[in-house]
Parts: C-alpha cells; sequence; structure tokens
C-alpha cells in the first residue's frame, strides 16, 4: 500500500495533467492580448492627447473654481468695505443735516425775532409820552397770580405804579402796571390779576366802568358799574380803552373786545366780559410809560 501511494504522487508531479496545461494556456493568451492593448494604447496619439486633455480639463475645472472662490470672497471683503464706508458717510451725512437743520432754526428765529424788534422800535416812535422798553424775563412764583417779570428796574428808570403797555399783532394794548421795583428787574401786574381794577371806557358810546380782572389770562375780564342806560348801545366786538382817571393808566389804551353784554336782574347797572386785546401766552416785549417830565429820552433808551 504504501508502494501505490508514492507511485500515484509520482505521476502526479512528472506526468502530464491536461486540466492544468489547458488552464495555463488560457492564461497566457489573456496577458498577451491586454499587453498588446495596452501597447496599442499607449501608442496611439489619439489616447494620449484624450488623457492629456483630460487632464488639462480637470486642472482647468480646478483653477476655475479656485479662481471663482477667490473672486467671490474678495467681492464679498470688498462690499463690507464698502457698506462700511457708505454708512459712515451716512451718519456724518446725517450730521452735517443735523447741523444744517439747527442753522437754518436759528436762522428763521434770528429773523422773526428781527421782524418783533423792528415792529417794536417802529411802535416806540409812535408814543407820545415817555416809555422804556422791556423784556419778559420771567414769572413770579410767589405771587398769587403769577406777576410778570421784566429785565428793566429802578436803574432804567422804572418806578412802581407806572403803567406797562405792548404792541402785539399791530394793536397797542395795555399790559398791566409795575408793583415791584428792583434796580434790575421789576414786578408787574397784569390786568388779569384779581386785584387789577382800571377805569376804563367804551371807544364809541363813550360809556364808563371799572375793568376787573379774574385771576386768570384765560378769563374774560369784567367790566362793571356800566349804566342799564347803555344796553342798547354796546354791542359785541367793541373796543374798551383806558379812562385815564386815576392818573396810573393814560387815557386811550386798548384794553380789550366786548364779548357778552350782561343785565343784573334789580340792579341798575350791566357786566360786561371784555377779552383782552394782548395774548399774554406770547408776550416778549413790552414798554413800561411815564410822565415825559419824569423821563428822559436818553435814560428811557434799551
Amino acid at each position: 500500500m504504501r508502494r501505490g501511494f508514492f507511485g500515484v504522487l509520482s505521476q502526479k508531479r512528472g506526468g502530464n495533467i491536461p486540466g492544468l496545461r489547458l488552464n495555463a494556456t488560457v492564461y497566457v493568451f489573456i496577458s498577451l492580448v491586454l499587453v498588446s492593448i495596452l501597447l496599442l494604447l499607449l501608442l496611439n496619439t489619439n489616447f494620449i492627447i484624450g488623457v492629456k486633455n483630460s487632464g488639462l480639463s480637470v486642472f482647468f475645472g480646478i483653477r476655475g473654481g479656485v479662481h471663482q472662490l477667490t473672486s467671490f470672497v474678495s467681492r464679498t471683503a470688498l462690499s463690507v468695505k464698502e457698506l462700511a464706508d457708505l454708512r459712515k458717510e451716512h451718519t456724518e451725512l446725517l450730521k452735517q443735516l443735523e447741523r444744517f437743520e439747527e442753522m437754518q432754526r436759528s436762522s428763521a428765529e434770528i429773523y422773526q425775532e428781527n421782524i418783533r424788534l423792528r415792529e417794536q422800535l417802529g411802535f416806540a416812535r409812535t408814543i407820545t409820552y415817555s416809555r422804556i422798553p422791556a423784556e419778559i424775563s420771567g414769572r413770579d412764583p410767589n405771587n398769587l397770580f403769577s406777576a410778570i417779570v421784566i429785565n428793566k428796574g429802578s436803574y432804567s428808570g422804572i418806578s412802581n405804579d407806572m403803567a406797562v403797555i405792548a404792541w402785539q399783532a399791530g394793536i397797542q394794548a395795555l399790559v398791566g402796571k409795575v408793583i415791584y421795583t428792583g434796580t434790575f428787574e421789576s414786578l408787574v401786574m397784569p390786568i388779569y390779576d384779581i386785584n387789577s381794577q382800571i377805569s376804563a371806557r367804551f371807544s364809541v358810546s363813550r360809556f364808563e366802568g371799572i375793568a376787573e380782572g379774574q385771576g386768570n389770562a384765560e378769563a374774560p375780564l369784567l367790566m362793571r358799574f356800566v349804566t342799564n342806560r347803555a344796553v342798547g348801545e354796546i354791542n359785541t366786538g367793541d373796543i374798551v380803552i383806558s379812562s385815564g382817571m386815576g392818573g396810573i393808566y393814560p387815557p386811550d389804551i386798548n384794553i380789550g373786545r366786548v364779548s357778552a353784554v350782561n343785565s343784573l336782574e334789580y340792579e341798575n347797572t350791566l357786566e360786561i366780559n371784555v377779552i383782552p386785546m394782548i395774548d399774554f401766552s406770547r408776550l416778549e416785549y413790552v414798554f413800561v410809560i411815564g410822565p415825559s417830565d419824569l423821563l428822559t429820552e436818553g435814560k428811557a433808551g434799551p
């Protein structure tokens, strides 16, 4: 049996097996075919050019992508910088616009103030008695009805009980009288003060009465002690002026206009509502007036 095994082995080593020889032949043939094809491809110019073109296409594609990417980044950075510059310019333009608007407002205010001052100057030239121009500088909070504070006092020749008038909307009208005089400032009691009493008359009918304040600039004055005989001769809109009685207020200074006529039952007098001609909420400049023998033109100046 040992001989038989070694005999078969020796036969396989030395002998020829048909299946193995066939497979080797096929492998060699396939290899030769592949080598031939590869040689043909390498020797073919079109193939080489195709490979070269394919490589260049890939290279240029990558290069184009990189270029587009870098261009996008550059454009983005440039856009961000331009946006920042535009914002800076916008801020500067806004500041310049604000400065221009402030200058424009200042110019308009100066222009309006010049108009008002020219108006006051023209009015001052028409006054036949001595006058001291003054400007409203505030109101006295300790006074019950907020007396008006003006920026002129005894240094300018002002004294107590001097009348105060103003020129507003082309009309000369009564403001009140001086009740306290300091060196450089004075207090003026306006005609609407509850303690104010003015001897007055109607400019047309010439009936007389006493115009009293009600303590409020928005409330009308009350003209009392007007005879009942005037009931048919007094109409809404009639002008009330100072009569000059009492020696404080000069005569013929406008006080206000009639807004209502009230006939009091069981009374022999009328009560007249009078709206002041001066709009105290817009009052800026006044004139303190007095007899010409007390003041001189030089002292009456601003």
